[in-house]
């Protein structure tokens, strides 16, 4: 673990885009357990693909894609329960951090691991994310 001083720029950058930070296990299951409507789940981690990539690609996906109905960050490597626990909803899924997930009723519907971020820039994770979002949380529109 690193020192908290040292992680809390990172938490804050997705924090300020108003993803709710959970940091204990139970504070996952509170916030995802057969939670009706769409989730973002961000694993945030400490390392370069993290930085440089996948919190600025959240960032720029969330300018302007389909909003989820909730969205939710662990910290890989810092809080550990509360990472194993939101991993846990990742049916099927192995462990990785950087990741991002979509979670749809409390089901698993897209997941990002690191592998489609650490060799890829911003922009194109960025679209990537974007067309999930747009795929899995759009809402649908009145019908007049």
């Amino acid at each position: 673990m690193y020192p908290e001083i040292m992680v809390i720029p990172m938490r804050e950058e997705l924090t300020r885009l108003g993803i709710q930070e959970l940091r204990s296990a139970e504070a996952v299951d509170q916030a995802l357990k057969a939670k009706p409507g769409t989730t973002l789940v961000v694993v945030n981690s400490i390392c370069g693909c993290a930085a440089g990539r996948m919190r600025p690609a959240v960032r720029m996906a969330l300018q302007s894609a389909a909003r989820p109905d909730s969205a939710f960050t662990v910290f890989a490597g810092q809080d550990t329960q509360a990472t194993e626990r939101a991993r846990s909803y990742f049916t099927g899924q192995p462990p990785s951090s950087p990741s991002i997930a979509i979670l749809r009723d409390g089901q698993l519907v897209y997941m990002m691991p690191r592998r489609d971020i650490e060799s890829r820039e911003a922009p194109a994770i960025a679209a990537d994310l974007k067309s999930a979002l747009d795929k899995f949380c759009a809402k649908e529109a009145p019908v007049l």
